[in-house]
């Protein structure tokens, strides 16, 4: 459980935007319409299918901050936090407990807070506001079509894709299993990378886009809080590659200096 459900309540409202229904990508396989990031725009391949990043100038750039550091790795923000010390002792594997269902445990926990947070930011998300899944200058996330083209969408559009993505998996009981007599797949470990993977890439937009926001709703200790929990789950479980955190890197680098991250 995460020390989030306490407050989980006061997000409750809905959004006043309205939902919109649109499709999924579709390809060979489930996970095909998911597009990554990778160096200078280059393609390779793995479970979400090929992998390209957008950029506005064709690569991407020495630094995700460019020459002025955005809001959220300026002080005081960037101390903000609900609870000091490290978060190792509530991600570690407690004793008795299977790996696969801590593991399912918490990324049920860590995609519902972040859903709760999504309906207060996503009102300020719009196809104006945010034309791009845009992570710091230079840098925006292609979704792969039907037909494995990869397409810059709003990231609100993005957003709601990954979303809609990761609530199907996780309620997929081949990969998620909820009766006694079912084993976790073979595919489990890196099934839960690739949701990780997706679930970064809205930590590194909102950061990058709405932390101001965050920050006039006075909510920016829960949220550093939170992402702080996510990464240290991450990393304990070697769910986290190096390459997705390159757009927070500062912001990681800085909650390991405060002893938040080890």
């Amino acid at each position: 459980m995460t020390i989030f459900n306490a407050f989980s309540k006061g997000f409750g409202r809905q959004s006043r935007k309205q939902n919109k229904k649109q499709g999924l990508g579709q390809g060979k396989g489930s996970e095909t319409s998911l597009a990554s990031s990778t160096s200078n725009a280059s393609s390779a391949t793995g479970s979400t299918g090929a992998t390209t990043a957008a950029t506005n100038n064709g690569q991407v750039q020495g630094s995700a901050f460019g020459n002025k550091k955005p809001l959220f790795v300026r002080q005081p923000f960037i101390q903000s936090a609900l609870v000091k010390g490290s978060f190792k002792t509530i991600v570690i594997l407690p004793r008795y407990v299977d790996l696969g269902d801590w593991l399912a445990l918490n990324m049920f926990e860590f995609f519902s807070n972040l859903k709760q947070f999504h309906l207060v930011i996503d009102e300020f998300c719009t196809a104006r506001t945010c034309p791009s899944m845009s992570a710091g200058p230079g840098l925006d996330y292609l979704w792969l079509d039907a037909n494995r083209k990869p397409i810059r969408l709003p990231a609100e559009t993005y957003t709601s894709y990954v979303l809609t993505w990761i609530n199907n998996k996780l309620n997929d009981e081949t990969l998620f299993p909820t009766r006694a007599n079912m084993t976790f797949p073979a595919n489990f470990p890196s099934t839960l990378r690739n949701i990780y993977r997706q679930m970064l890439r809205i930590f590194a937009h909102y950061y990058h886009n709405h932390f101001e926001t965050l920050v006039h709703l006075s909510m920016e200790a829960h949220w550093n809080s939170f992402f702080a929990h996510f990464v240290s789950f991450g990393r304990e479980f070697s769910l986290i590659d190096k390459r997705d955190i390159e757009p927070l890197q500062e912001l990681i680098s800085a909650f390991e200096a405060q002893g938040k991250l080890s």
